[in-house]
């Protein structure tokens, strides 16, 4: 997900009421290298831009550089902190006050084994019966195997797994092995995300069986009827003897250098109101999936579509004057 940190690199447009924009200042967003974060950044710029009459900006650099940007205020605003990632350096920042935490985006997010949800329920308007109609659980997946054949081994079922080198692959190996899927499947390691996605939409394309990893937010889930199997619910003493239980949620905060506080406080109070969900987010990335468009495209098309949710984080005249623009 990291890129190279740079330097500024977008000016946005901005249209203010009252001040130009050299009596404005600027508010510096962290743009960590994935696409939801550069969504919601394009929905908090358009807001701050349009309705409260800032300029933006946005500065790149892998988790770990924008965090520490942010705890040295080179950056004001973060709109996804996967704080899990980058626990040890955000609790650092929190306890020293330079970051301030106002909201949680999302904390619904998934990840572990899916299946097309066609294959348990079925599509009667593609013509497909469902192949494993009581397929709930990993425990119920031995009895299933034959379902999901391995093309380079017909004894065994294929499991696709995370890409080398994620954090997932080493858990789900271990996972593999504790709950004995080996006796009945093969773990089959993609070389890339890129490789992963294709088998995922090749078969799905396709209306054919499917089991694999995959997590929440992505476009795949906004595009796709897909199905987590259900694990045993988190437990840390579960988790940390092998992994035997459901992958635990992650807490995506936004959060803002300490001196946003001060500069811009009414730009703190939208913030806090700022929430999303996974779901939302699956719907925004399959957007700029199937539109082949640009974050601020999608931002504008959640702005249009979701006027009932954005509504709420922010003054009534400050509302007025973005739906004049969307």
């Amino acid at each position: 997900m990291s890129v190279v940190l740079s330097t500024m690199i977008f000016l946005t447009a901005c249209t203010p009421e009252t001040k130009t924009s050299a009596e404005k200042d600027t508010l510096v967003f962290a743009d960590a290298g994935w696409d939801s974060i550069r969504i919601h950044n394009a929905i908090a710029a358009h807001i701050i831009e349009n309705g409260y009459g800032y300029n933006t900006d946005v500065m790149t650099g892998s988790s770990p550089i924008t965090v520490r940007g942010l705890i040295q205020g080179d950056i004001d605003l973060y709109m996804e902190v996967w704080t899990d990632n980058v626990q040890e350096l955000y609790d650092s920042g929190i306890e020293s006050g330079d970051i301030v935490e106002l909201s949680i985006n999302f904390d619904d997010n998934a990840q572990g084994l899916y299946v097309p949800t066609y294959m348990i329920k079925g599509d009667p308007e593609k013509g497909i019966e469902p192949i494993t109609p009581e397929l709930k659980s990993i425990a119920d997946l031995p009895k299933y195997w034959e379902v999901f054949q391995d093309p380079d081994d017909p004894t065994k079922g294929r499991i696709y797994g995370a890409p080398p080198n994620w954090a997932a692959d080493e858990i789900l190996r271990e996972k593999f092995e504790t709950y004995h899927l080996s006796e009945n499947f093969n773990y089959f390691n993609p070389g890339s995300d890129t490789s992963l996605t294709t088998s995922l939409v090749s078969a799905v394309t396709k209306g054919k069986p499917w089991l694999g990893y995959s997590w929440e937010p992505t476009w795949i889930m906004g595009k796709y009827d897909m199905t987590l199997i259900k694990d045993e619910p988190y437990d840390e003493e579960k988790w940390n003897n092998g992994y035997t239980c459901e992958f635990p949620g992650v807490k995506v905060t936004v959060a803002v250098n300490k001196d946003v506080l001060e500069k811009t406080p009414e730009i703190v109070d939208f913030l806090k109101n700022y929430k999303t969900s996974s779901d939302l987010t699956n719907k925004m990335l399959a957007y700029m999936q199937d539109n082949d468009a640009e974050a601020e495209e999608a931002a504008k098309w959640f702005l249009q579509e979701y006027e009932d949710i954005w509504t709420q984080w922010v003054p009534e005249n400050i509302s007025t004057k973005i739906k004049e623009t969307i």
